[in-house]
Order: C-alpha cells, then sequence, then structure tokens
C-alpha cells in the first residue's frame, strides 16, 4: 500500500477512535461540544499518529462493514448460547464439568485480530483465552468436551476467525 495512503488512512482511524472516546465521555449532541471535540481530537490524532498502534487500520469498505455487523450477531449469538449453558449447570449443579485447558492455533496473523479473537473467547461464559503465544491460543474451558485441537477451536473460535479473516486476511 502506498505509503502516503496509509499514513492518511492511520490518522483518519486514530481520529475516529479519539473522537469516539471524546463522544462517549461528553454524550452531548450541542454543536458546540461536537466541534470541541472534531478539534480537540484532530489535534491529538495529529500528535499521536505516530505512536498509535494499538490497532491495525482497515480499510472501510462496504464489504467490511457488513462483515462488522456478521461479527457482532455471531458473537451475541454465542454470548447467549454461552450463558444459558453456564446458567444450566448453576441451576443444576448435578450437571458434570469437565474444566481444563485446551489449546489450538489461528490462521490469524494480524496482533490486532487475535486481540479481538481473545476477547471474544473471554467474553462468552464458560471459557477464558488464558495466554496467546504466537498464533497458539491457549483458553480455559468449563466443559473440555474434547482434547483434540481442531475440534475444540470449531467449538471455541471457528465461527469468530471466519469473519476475522474476511476482515483482516491472511498476511
Amino acid at each position: 500500500m502506498n505509503k502516503t495512503v496509509f499514513s492518511i488512512s492511520k490518522f483518519i482511524y486514530t481520529f475516529f477512535v479519539i473522537f469516539l472516546i471524546w463522544f462517549a465521555f461528553t454524550t452531548s449532541f450541542q454543536i458546540a461540544e461536537l466541534i470541541t471535540g472534531i478539534v480537540i481530537s484532530l489535534f491529538i490524532a495529529y500528535i499521536t499518529v505516530k505512536n498509535f498502534n494499538c490497532c491495525d487500520p482497515v480499510l472501510l469498505t462496504p464489504s467490511h462493514f457488513f462483515y462488522f455487523i456478521e461479527y457482532f450477531f455471531v458473537f451475541i449469538a454465542a454470548l447467549i448460547k454461552a450463558n444459558f449453558d453456564v446458567a444450566r449447570r448453576v441451576v443444576s449443579p448435578s450437571l458434570p464439568i469437565n474444566p481444563g485447558i485446551v489449546t489450538f492455533e489461528t490462521k490469524l496473523h494480524s496482533h490486532f485480530a487475535r486481540m479481538i479473537l481473545a476477547n471474544s473467547i473471554t467474553l462468552t461464559p464458560g471459557t477464558l483465552t488464558v495466554d496467546v503465544v504466537g498464533n497458539r491460543f491457549y483458553v480455559h474451558w468449563i466443559d473440555v468436551t474434547t482434547q483434540d485441537e481442531e475440534e475444540a477451536f470449531k467449538e471455541i473460535a471457528a465461527p469468530f476467525e471466519k469473519i476475522l479473516l474476511k476482515i483482516y486476511g491472511i498476511k
């Protein structure tokens, strides 16, 4: 990618993230507040764009927008399913649990994409990402049904990774 285009997209992305944080704190639609937020966010983005490396900029195309929406719905579905599973185990203590740590590898090479995957796994009840070493994930699972890496990956992370690969690609 052209370095100038990358720098501009990184600046816009940085500005957008900073402005969202500004808006989250002010939650005001008053014109004066919005203009102040835009000016301050532009200034901070200009100063920090060289050091703002927490997030990989993604070219926001219509397809990426729909993948983000798809990811949201896949995550919500996994969240609801996991909540019901954990609630069922709490209400019925006689249900067997088999806690343990499973490991699997991901095809995601972007640090940010792996972070999103790790957080998505952790936010669904019953699973907790313990560590990520390179492309290898170590996940504590409330009821280990398999020690096979591929099967564990399919049950825990495959739906998330499938969409993240469409957004962040394989590098």
